[in-house]
């Protein structure tokens, strides 16, 4: 069957991940926080903030402003936002596939709602995708059956219809369960390579 929708994750995929372990340690040594205490506290909210139940203010008043700091949330948010640091050629590969307009472009990822409009400006996929799915809006997360459902009814579309792009192979079990043709990101190169397999060869594909 004709693919006519793709699903593209963003962190490990399109740019680095929005707030990593490996970040939040780095803001640990940073910012002078109790790790431990710090990966408690992100530990425990977490789902709630990637699924839009809570705001960044909130998640930072719930795990780094639980006592006074000698630095303000916005100099913690600035931190956080300079993680995110785009991949041009996976970019470049997914507005090549835009280019050919052969299928809808979707953004599918786990991220809170700030990180998740910050980022996609940052990336500048506007021009590339045109349906956001980020999990803070879908109301959550993968690797959960639940979110491949729920985008697939609010793109109206059949598993089978659909190519799922992600660095996660646990984020791609549900998705291949319900039909979707997969990729598991490695490379620019080798996502190139598999849309072609997939049906979807690129304007500029040089094989």
């Amino acid at each position: 069957m004709t693919i006519k929708t793709a699903f593209f994750d963003i962190g490990g995929v399109l740019g680095t991940n929005g707030w990593d372990r490996y970040h939040r340690r780095e803001a640990s040594e940073l910012f002078g926080l109790d790790h431990e205490d710090y990966t408690r506290r992100h530990d425990e909210v977490v789902p709630a903030w990637e699924e839009g139940l809570m705001s960044l203010d909130q998640y930072l008043d719930r795990t780094v402003f639980v006592r006074p700091r000698a630095f303000t949330p916005e100099e913690f948010k600035q931190f956080m936002y300079t993680r995110s640091v785009a991949f041009p050629d996976s970019i470049a590969v997914a507005a090549e596939l835009a280019k050919t307009r052969s299928v809808r472009m979707c953004i599918a990822s786990n991220e809170s709602s700030e990180l998740s409009r910050y980022r996609v400006r940052l990336f500048g996929f506007p021009s590339i995708f045109d349906t956001f799915l980020a999990s803070c809006w879908v109301g959550v997360r993968k690797p959960a059956a639940i979110y491949y459902e729920r985008i697939l009814a609010i793109t109206a579309t059949r598993g089978e219809e659909c190519l799922f792009v992600d660095d996660r192979e646990e984020n791609l079990v549900a998705a291949r369960a319900l039909g979707f043709v997969v990729i598991h990101y490695e490379s620019a190169d080798q996502l190139r390579r598999e849309l072609a397999s997939a049906g979807l060869p690129l304007n500029n594909n040089q094989g």
